[in-house]
């Protein structure tokens, strides 16, 4: 199960390593965050989050690690960026034109990505799934599922990486606090299910072999350790638009002085 980060890793800082030496630095943050997010990502898939018999807490604590911390260092990273530098011209060519056809432009779109990734929550903890996850294989499927549509999602809202398909700051945001919401209800229903509370929602949580004690708890992970992260994809959001160009270019237009009109535009003679 480590291989394919271990691999990633090698590459990611191969490439790195070549584009330091031919004079074109790649910030070493950026790396770090890769073999953070991998490592994230590792840890899910390993010992006590990854055992068939887990609580439920610890498959909610494998969830916030693959699904959303992971994604957020992996995005930062920026791949595409150090991809497009390092590949060679018909290789970049090839991946640019795959940035601009019309799957990724759907798939990178906030809405779609927020519905593949907060969606497939619902789907799982509403719906008879969950107690199938137990076996190794579907729980392989259903980790690649978090980190993959983790991934999507946070890309389209930070657009760290080049991307043909960039949605307005305004449609992002909207995006983002509709899913964090999403994500609250959740949380909410598989709490209000712990603890007996009556409601359409929570009489729809498939749970049966998990303790009420533990469904609280993994609730109440899920909804504080969903919004930290939330929260900090909506500072990093703002901050990048305050520094954007175009903000900054649409800022100095706006306070640049109008000039007097002429005689002629006042009607004088």
């Amino acid at each position: 199960m480590l291989l394919p980060f271990v691999a990633a890793a090698i590459v990611y800082v191969a490439a790195a390593v070549g584009e330091q030496r031919i004079g074109r630095p790649w910030p070493w943050w950026r790396m770090t965050f890769w073999l953070l997010g991998l490592a994230t990502a590792a840890i899910a898939l390993s010992g006590t989050l990854a055992s068939a018999d887990r609580p439920f807490t610890a498959h909610i604590v494998g969830h916030l690690l693959i699904g959303m911390v992971a994604p957020l260092f992996l995005v930062l990273a920026a791949p595409v960026t150090l991809a497009l530098r390092s590949f060679a011209v018909l290789p970049a060519r090839r991946l640019s034109r795959a940035l601009r056809s019309w799957p990724v432009r759907v798939l990178m779109h906030p809405v779609v990505a927020a519905l593949l990734n907060v969606g497939g929550l619902w789907v799982l903890h509403l719906t008879p799934l969950y107690q199938n996850t137990s076996e190794s294989f579907l729980h392989i499927l259903l980790m690649a599922h978090f980190l993959l549509t983790g991934v999507l999602f946070t890309a389209s809202i930070l657009a760290v990486d080049p991307s043909p398909h960039r949605a307005s700051v305004a449609v992002r945001l909207v995006v983002l606090a509709l899913s964090l919401a999403a994500h609250g209800i959740l949380a909410k229903t598989l709490y209000a299910a712990a603890v007996g509370a009556p409601g359409a929602l929570a009489g729809l949580v498939h749970a049966p072999d998990v303790s009420p004690a533990d469904l609280q708890t993994g609730a109440q992970i899920m909804f504080y350790g969903g919004d930290l992260v939330d929260l900090t994809l909506i500072g990093l959001l703002l901050w990048g638009w305050y520094r954007s160009p175009a903000r900054r270019r649409a800022t100095q237009d706006g306070r640049m002085p109008r000039r007097r009109p002429s005689a002629l535009q006042r009607g004088m003679p």
